[in-house]
């Protein structure tokens, strides 16, 4: 019989951290974050980062472990977080994956493996350069859409990271990211996943946002950037984070101290409609009502867990 692995799913600031946290005691779990920014050192406020005093002694994997200098790719993450399984399960314990980032999770419940790649590093910052003008965006898009028309189906015109993978991939493997998952897929799986994903009607969600954004700033994100600058020399990944580059922006002069704000906020909601999509595309998903109560979803998951298949809904 196959471990059950609990995965919570959601757009970001939808109340991922405090549900596992609770669910976690309730059950006797332990929290594996899937989250592709958390992974990084002295970046805590801008990620939301979960604090000592939030986690309550929960344990919590894959946070707060590699230099913000330093690239982490989707397969570090599966075997990161397949290790960190097993050390749960050895424990007797009940493994909580919980992330907003869909191709983490993808690559874990599908068994998507990317182990074989050889990412060609200059190429991926010709890429990304080229990504900062509109006109090469589109050029990256369209050629995008030609060698994986169907991957692109599910990625924004705007989301540069998720385009430039698809290249990626391709050159470093001569297969699409659309082949390589079907064949991943052919694949035993290890695990049981049960996923759950937090649904907030659109209007609550963006406020919970502009909120958060506002408490990051009340909270010292400008300092935190700061130290960043001083104590890193290169950021490749981390410093393109939601809320990271916009300071740096307002820093050179680029931006107001209000446009700052209302960017980040911007983009934020538009990186939540994203991640919204990207769930909504897996029909396995028990969707949970995110303005139900905290104990009442900890129940809702507890009774999926222990007594069957039933209560799916759609969002």
């Amino acid at each position: 019989m196959k471990p059950i692995i609990v995965v919570i799913v959601g757009p970001t600031a939808s109340g991922k951290t405090a549900l596992s946290i609770e669910l976690a005691k309730k059950i006797n779990g332990e929290i594996i974050s899937a989250d592709s920014m958390q992974i990084y050192k002295d970046m805590d406020i801008g990620t939301a980062k979960v604090t000592k005093e939030e986690a309550c002694g929960i344990k919590h994997y894959l946070v707060d472990f590699l230099s913000p200098d330093k690239r982490y790719t989707v397969s570090d993450f599966k075997k990161d977080c397949e290790q960190a399984i097993q050390e749960i399960l050895r424990k007797e314990k009940i493994p909580i994956v919980v992330g907003g980032t869909g191709l983490y999770i993808n690559s874990l419940i599908y068994g998507v493996e990317y182990q074989e790649m050889n990412f060609d590093e200059k190429y991926r910052k010709e890429l990304m350069k080229k990504a900062e003008t509109s006109q090469g965006l589109e050029e990256i898009w369209e050629n995008a859409c030609k060698i994986d028309p169907i991957s692109m189906k599910k990625i924004s015109k705007n989301d540069k990271k998720r385009i430039v993978r698809v290249l990626e991939i391709y050159k470093a493997t001569g297969k699409t990211k659309t082949e390589l998952e079907v064949l991943s897929r052919q694949k035993d799986v290890k695990y049981k996943f049960k996923v759950f994903g937090i649904n907030l009607e659109r209007e609550k969600l963006y406020e919970k946002i502009n909120y958060r954004v506002d408490l990051m700033f009340e909270n010292g994100l400008e300092k935190e950037v700061k130290n960043l600058i001083s104590k890193y020399s290169k950021f490749p990944t981390a410093m393109q984070g939601l809320g990271y580059k916009e300071v740096v922006q307002y820093f050179y002069g680029l931006l107001t101290y209000d446009e700052m704000i209302e960017k980040i906020k911007q983009e934020t909601r538009r990186y939540a409609k994203r991640q919204l999509t990207w769930f909504r595309r897996n029909k396995e998903i028990i969707w949970l009502d995110g303005q139900n109560s905290l104990q009442d979803n900890v129940n809702n998951i507890i009774k999926e867990l222990y007594e069957g298949e039933g209560n799916k809904r759609k969002t």
